[in-house]
């Protein structure tokens, strides 16, 4: 059976190019279903979603929305109805696959309908400012979006800008095909773990004894993309339990710092009620921005990770405000929760020896988390630092015991 797919463009800008672009589906054997999120509309033929319908879904009234001057209201109401709609196409078996082309605005809005969608459904977005900087970050987000660079501008339909679609055409062609494997687990339970490179020997090691009792294993760069990506894609259910080694993002995000992982980081297994190990990798250490370093940060202890990478030790009273904050999201579980917590250091950036290792004020964070956690959240504290192999079994072993 033909693959539909969802062609996305502003099309009172991109008229020409984009009816190029769908043309091409076709001749390479796609179905493509044509959206106008432009928010003056066009009455170009071809269209098979207009603007009209998409802003309808999105709340607004088309002619109120053509109208207006309040550009943001405009580009949200288009987001939020072409969400709605590809949401609507998916859920009626009709949208195996999205592509998109656009400037800076049409990539943005693209692409916030692109991440409305699940994991595992192939996006292509055509941008001739995906090599901006900062742009390319923005675009794909936590979405599983392939970012195409035009390189030329997308204006008028040249051979060079023709190459460039048919490729991506072809690409998105490819993504579709019946032989691609699915994304969940079909065999076996799969379980998502976060890890870091302060942590990656513990997590190896869990990972593959997990594996070896026919556990799939996930693993998400916890430096503040890969775990919100984490926390959505719990929420869509890929997963049925989680070890979460490297949960620092939750305090990242309360202090402002550049591991934030959002406001719902450690919440979503528990709301869920899929079972947790929660474990403590880079919770004692902040990554502030060397730009945005307050003078006291100079005087910190601190450990160099890299030429570009500094982990800043957290102080004692900053160590008790986010144990405060795992409580409270912790206690929101209604699942199974074990906080397993090492006593020789956190990470390999406080081993014995290093100017940031302090197991001594760590057990303020564990003691406060002890009192105000419910009582069914159990803390499990194990003699070894977090990269020696005696940890990672105490965490496979309670794994075992909830998964």
């Amino acid at each position: 059976m033909p693959k539909s797919v969802l062609v996305i463009s502003t099309l009172d800008t991109k008229g020409q190019e984009t009816l190029y672009l769908k043309d091409k589906m076709n001749t390479i054997g796609l179905v493509p279903i044509l959206m106008d999120i432009s928010g003056r509309g066009s009455d170009i033929a071809g269209i098979d979603i207009h603007a009209s319908r998409v802003a309808a879904a999105g709340g607004w009234e088309f002619e109120a929305m053509q109208n207006s001057r309040d550009r943001t209201r405009v580009t949200n109401t288009l987001m939020a109805g072409g969400s709605h709609l590809a949401a609507e196409l998916l859920s009626e078996g009709k949208l195996d696959g999205v592509i998109a082309l656009g400037g800076s605005t049409g990539s943005l809005m693209a692409t916030e309908i692109m991440r409305s969608l699940p994991f595992g459904i192939p996006k292509v977005m055509i941008s001739s400012t995906a090599a901006l900087p900062g742009l390319s970050t923005r675009y794909i987000g936590t979405g599983d979006i392939a970012l195409f660079h035009s390189v030329v501008e997308i204006s008028g339909v040249s051979n060079l800008l023709k190459n460039v679609m048919d490729r991506a055409a072809h690409a998105l062609a490819g993504m579709v095909a019946d032989d691609i494997t699915a994304p969940k687990a079909e065999i076996g339970k799969a379980i998502a773990l976060t890890m870091l490179g302060p942590c990656e020997k513990c997590a190896s090691a869990v990972r593959t004894a997990l594996e070896k009792e026919g556990f799939q294993v996930i693993g998400f760069s916890a430096a503040g993309i890969g775990d919100r990506a984490m926390e959505d894609m719990i929420g869509e259910g890929f997963f049925q339990g989680v070890i979460d080694l490297a949960p620092g993002g939750v305090g990242e995000h309360h202090f402002g710092f550049m591991r934030d992982a959002g406001p719902h980081r450690l919440e979503t297994a528990g709301k869920s009620g899929i079972p947790q190990i929660i474990s403590t990798c880079s919770v004692n250490h902040m990554t502030p921005a060397r730009s945005r370093y307050k003078p006291e940060f100079h005087e910190r202890r601190k450990f160099d990770l890299d030429k570009l990478r500094t982990w800043i030790r957290l102080s004692p009273g900053e160590l008790k405000e986010v144990a405060g904050i795992f409580a409270e999201k912790l206690n929101l579980a209604k699942g199974p929760v074990t906080v397993v917590i090492p006593l020789d250091g956190w990470s390999s950036a406080d081993l014995p020896g290093n100017e940031t290792h302090d197991p001594a004020e760590d057990q303020l964070f564990t003691q406060l988390l002890r009192e105000k956690l419910k009582p069914d959240v159990q803390i499990v504290e194990v003699n070894a630092n977090m990269e020696d192999p005696a940890f990672a079994e105490a965490v496979v072993e309670n794994a075992l015991k909830i998964f």
